[in-house]
């Protein structure tokens, strides 16, 4: 699931909660790869992963 020339998420903003952790960071990771901006939401700040 690394090819993302089949959609592009540029002039997207996209919320992810559980940003900084597991799955979250993963999506959000994945996400800003496709171009989109990420919002990211998590009971810790991201530094501290």
């Amino acid at each position: 699931m690394s090819d993302f020339s089949a959609f592009s998420l540029a002039g997207k903003r996209i919320l992810v909660t559980g940003a900084n952790t597991g799955i979250g960071q993963g999506i959000a990771l994945s996400i800003a790869r496709a171009g989109g901006a990420v919002i990211g939401v998590g009971r810790s700040s991201m530094a501290d992963t």
